[in-house]
C-alpha cells in the first residue's frame, strides 16, 4: 500500500509540479496565488498535499514501530502522529480552498 500510494502520487503530479515550478522560478506571491486560484490547480495541489501528509504519517509510523519499544509510548506516539498529520492536512487544504475562492 505504501509503494502504491507514493507511486500514484508521483505519476499524478509529476507533470503538474514541473509546470508549477517552471512557471514560478522567478515569479512572485501574486503569480502563485493566481495559479492556485484556478480550480484544476487547486484540486491538484490539495490532492498532492493530502498524499504528502498521508505518506509522512506512514513513514513516521514505521519509525515509531521500529524504534519505540514501550507499548504505551508507541500507541501514544501513533495517535499523536495521526492527529498532527490530520490537522496539518486539514489546515493546508483549507488554505488552498481560501486561495481558490479568492479570500
Amino acid at each position: 500500500m505504501k509503494r502504491i500510494d507514493i507511486d500514484s502520487a508521483i505519476r499524478l503530479h509529476t507533470q503538474w509540479r514541473r509546470q508549477f515550478l517552471n512557471a514560478f522560478a522567478g515569479g512572485d506571491y501574486a503569480d502563485a496565488r493566481s495559479f492556485l486560484a484556478q480550480p484544476l490547480n487547486a484540486a491538484l495541489m490539495a490532492t498532492f498535499v493530502l498524499c504528502l501528509f498521508y505518506h509522512a504519517q506512514l513513514g513516521i509510523q514505521v519509525v515509531v514501530e521500529d524504534y519505540v519499544h514501550t507499548r504505551w509510548l508507541e500507541i501514544l506516539l501513533q495517535i499523536a502522529t495521526k492527529f498532527a498529520c490530520f490537522l496539518a492536512a486539514i489546515a493546508s487544504v483549507l488554505a488552498i480552498v481560501r486561495i481558490a475562492l479568492g479570500a
